[in-house]
């Protein structure tokens, strides 16, 4: 028998407070009291400022950079819920740091996408809501319900005003991608190119085929994340050569970590569009080309229907 909970209540840590702030703002709640303070030597100290006993209770915090403090933050907000009596915890993290680290590439390297997520159960997690997991097997890496979102279907309705569907291509930067960009093209009803690379080491890419008729046409480049971006803007750096009008980035999350910023604002990208899973306002300043879409409303929806025992895959 399901079990329902008569009070909802939202945390946000500090990792991105805005965004729980928004997600509260489309619920019609407030958001709850939260003090977090660092002791002396860089310990992570928090107060929940209410009663959440037999509470429905959502831990809004990405685990983006400083990632290491921001996934502790969130364990110790895990465990003080579970100490405090929450009838379910729900860790929602908009973006799931190491996610990249989620297979064995050579001997004896890590999986830390499954520690993560082994650290967040044991910690008392009763659900995880995230969105655009960097592969979708992490989901299986998980014991308990993962609530898997999508930010495709916002940046697609953002382009859907900035386009002519006549002149346009979609184009997944690598063969890994092409799912991902397929999903995206359908939304949009464009055509789909693909760029075949080859990557000699980390964050470092050499583009090699531009598979798909490109030339003349406006491109879209859409990818899981932009990172150092590095590797997508050589995609659209070869995509020009081929014979590109213009050419627009667009990721889920927009990490920007590095030069990363530096190098849009120098590229030939038009546009470098991202959601706010990660805090973007100070990124902002630094070039008028990177646009941010605000996908808050999609948690606060899922939120809401986890909340009330609905069905999430109706909203996708």
């Amino acid at each position: 028998m399901l079990t329902c909970y008569d009070e909802m209540k939202v945390i946000s840590g500090t990792a991105h407070e805005a965004f729980g702030e928004e997600i509260c703002d489309h619920l019609g709640i407030k958001k709850s009291i939260l003090q977090v303070g660092r002791f002396k030597d860089g310990e992570i100290n928090i107060n929940i400022g209410e009663s959440i006993r037999g509470c429905d209770v959502y831990l809004v915090q990405p685990t983006c950079s400083p990632t290491n403090d921001n996934l502790m933050e969130l364990l110790i907000l895990i465990d003080a819920c579970k100490r405090a009596s929450a009838g379910r915890i729900s860790a929602v993290i908009p973006y799931y740091g190491y996610a990249r680290q989620d297979k064995k590439t050579k001997g004896r390297d890590p999986i830390t996408a499954k520690l993560v997520a082994n650290m967040i159960e044991t910690a008392g997690a009763d659900r995880v809501i995230a969105m655009d997991l960097h592969v979708a097997q992490i989901q299986g890496f998980f014991d308990i319900p993962v609530d898997h979102l999508t930010g495709l279907g916002a940046l697609a309705e953002y382009f859907k005003g900035h386009i002519d569907s006549k002149e346009t291509v979609v184009v997944s930067p690598d063969l890994g991608g092409v799912s991902r960009a397929r999903v995206f093209a359908e939304k949009l009803n464009l055509p789909l190119s693909m760029i075949e690379k080859r990557r000699p080491k980390e964050n470092v890419s050499e583009v090699m085929n531009v598979i798909g008729e490109i030339e003349g046409k406006d491109c879209i480049i859409v990818d899981d994340m932009i990172d150092t971006a590095g590797t997508i803007l050589n995609a659209a750096e070869a995509l020009k050569d081929q014979g590109a009008k213009k050419v627009t980035i667009t990721a889920t999350h927009g990490v920007l970590s590095g030069p990363a910023m530096e190098r849009i604002a120098a590229s030939c990208v038009e546009e470098c569009v991202v959601t706010n899973t990660i805090p973007q306002e100070d990124k902002m300043k630094e070039t008028s080309k990177l646009k941010v879409v605000n996908i808050s409303k999609s948690f606060a929806e899922v939120i809401q229907r986890v909340h009330c025992n609905d069905s999430v895959s109706l909203l996708f």
